[in-house]
């Protein structure tokens, strides 16, 4: 490969370091292409990319980025899985497809600033999604504002009962 190429990789690797959320380092060896292919069509219906880049590049576009703290990770067949968004979806489907294919090994990875060890990520693979999370906090949210105009309403209802019964306790006194 030519150096101008090489520079390139290493300057678009930098920049996509830089904005992703969450980088998980995985070992490949085993695999062939179609499972290769078949976990890259996986993450990217996420929004994952997932990069199998030499070594050597991956230390020269870790520098002066959080991934430099796992640059001694990147040794053997390495390759990166990198999320922009979400940063428990690639540790699902990575789990979930380590589970599937026992080759594919997680090494480490790197969540704002913090590395990531196996068993951190196996444990955010448990959390809920994005959109899960997301949507538990319309509910409840929504089950607050449900809950207030409960009250609300029923302010009005206790004083017409109130008036109900003083009318009737009078119509009952008039009677009388």
């Amino acid at each position: 490969m030519r150096i101008d190429k090489k520079k390139e990789i290493v300057k678009d690797l930098h920049e996509k370091f830089l904005r992703s959320k969450v980088v998980i380092v995985t070992d490949y060896k085993g695999l062939d292409v179609t499972t290769i292919n078949d976990l890259r069509r996986k993450l990217g219906a996420e929004e994952i990319e997932y990069k199998v880049v030499k070594n050597s590049l991956l230390i020269r576009a870790s520098e002066e980025t959080d991934i430099a703290l796992i640059k001694d990770h990147f040794k053997g067949p390495s390759a990166v899985a990198l999320s922009y968004d979400d940063p428990v979806a690639p540790a699902k489907v990575l789990t979930k497809f380590s589970e599937e294919h026992k080759k594919l090994e997680i090494k480490t990875g790197v969540m704002d600033g913090k590395v990531l060890d196996v068993d951190a990520i196996k444990t955010i693979s448990t959390l809920p999604s994005r959109e899960e999370l997301l949507g538990q906090f319309l509910s409840a949210a929504n089950g607050v504002v449900t809950g207030f105009v409960r009250v609300l309403n029923a302010i009005p209802v206790q004083f017409l009962n109130v008036l109900q019964a003083i009318k009737e306790q009078k119509e009952a006194d008039g009677l009388e």
